[in-house]
């Protein structure tokens, strides 16, 4: 117990250090106005997720609590950039596209010794600017906890730097608390009246937020990266024939469309948002409306595959072209059957992750091209 108690007492001190460090830069880069909280105690802070960076910015609300963020494994697997990342925060690594159960357990154990807990409960940042519902074990492990529940809402980060794209733009950012719940009360709760409440308190939807304030976000280069999240086009039907240069998405059969500071398409036909685009293309690619070849639906070159192995190990596999079928996808010849695949899911826009019995899978593409596709996908299989 001493030693629980002085190595959090480490963490903290560290957090402190780090706070001061971080906080004027970080707010001033997002124009990030962060409510302060000043809870005390064991805690689980529940968040929406939009963009890489949120876990800075979740934390620039807290200067006073360390908070043990669930993150992604992969960042495990960067040698001593991993152990100093360790060393300071101490995250808890979630194997993504698969049951998370260590996870659970190991987050249960941080606040049973007195820390404090941060998850972002949708487990993927959002392509279209719209929050997905929590996992559905959330409600459960925050029950189990026997700690405070915080929930908190990052609004207006999608706009500043969505999901596809590297390019910060400068609009307007806040991190809200949105509201604290006593152990009482959530004890009184079933664990799916929790991830109710949650999904209500972190819901954000970037389009309706931007129709009510229209807040302009300035940068270059607006629509570049844009064809890793948007993939079919609407002109054509065509998949992968779209690219995003300079401030316009065009295509190869010469559809153009502007993208705009506020977020939205010029001219807003067929679509005025990526919202309405996506939608649209992920309901094509349900139903097979898009141009295909007979048994190849679509594919990519230039990828790898790897075995993600014990201790955050990686071994190659092969490499070469992805191959996507209606019941399987293929890579350099190594064949996968959807209704193998138990879990699925992606990190950054280049890495595809898939669980099949007990192995671990990565693709990972070195080239840009949209891994998107494969996991909607599986997804409509499963």
């Amino acid at each position: 117990m001493a030693d629980n108690v002085k190595r959090r007492n480490r963490y903290e001190r560290w957090w402190r250090v780090l706070y001061g460090v971080l906080h004027g830069f970080i707010c001033k880069r997002f124009n990030l106005e962060a409510e302060i909280c000043r809870e005390e105690g064991s805690c689980i802070v529940v968040s929406n997720h939009v963009t890489t960076w949120d876990p800075l910015l979740l934390a620039m609300s807290f200067p006073e609590k360390h908070l043990h963020f669930i993150a992604s494994e992969h960042i495990f697997r960067h040698g001593l950039l991993s152990k100093l990342l360790c060393a300071l925060v101490d995250p808890i690594p979630r194997r993504k596209a698969t049951t998370g159960s260590d996870t659970v357990m190991m987050s249960l154990r941080r606040i049973r010794n007195g820390g404090s807990v941060a998850v972002f409960g949708e487990g993927d940042a959002s392509w279209n600017g719209v929050t997905d519902c929590v996992f559905p074990a959330t409600g459960k492990m925050v029950r189990a906890s026997g700690a405070k529940l915080i929930t908190y809402r990052l609004e207006g980060g999608y706009l500043s730097l969505p999901r596809w794209s590297k390019r910060l733009r400068r609009g307007k950012m806040r991190g809200r608390i949105v509201g604290v719940y006593e152990p009482e009360q959530l004890r009184a709760m079933k664990p799916e009246e929790i991830n109710e409440l949650i999904n209500n308190d972190i819901r954000e939807d970037a389009w309706a937020r931007q129709r009510e304030e229209q807040v302009r976000f300035a940068g270059r280069k607006l629509a570049k990266g844009i064809e890793s999240g948007l993939f079919l086009c609407p002109k054509c039907g065509c998949i992968d024939t779209m690219k995003g240069v300079g401030n316009r998405v065009v295509c190869t059969c010469g559809m153009k469309v502007v993208y705009t500071e506020y977020g939205s398409f010029d001219p807003p036909e067929p679509f005025e948002n990526f919202l309405q685009w996506d939608r649209w293309q992920t309901e094509r690619l349900r139903t097979g409306k898009f141009r295909h070849g007979e048994e190849e639906l679509f594919s990519d070159k230039d990828l790898t595959l790897r075995r993600i192995e014990s201790g955050h190990k990686e071994r190659v596999l092969c490499s070469g072209r992805l191959r996507q079928y209606k019941d399987a996808f293929d890579i350099a010849g190594r064949r996968f059957e959807m209704s193998d695949v138990s879990n699925m899911a992606m990190v950054k826009n280049n890495i595809l992750l898939f669980s099949v019995n007990k192995d671990y899978y990565e693709i990972r593409a070195d080239e840009p091209c949209c891994l998107r596709k494969y996991l909607l996908m599986w997804k409509n299989k499963s």
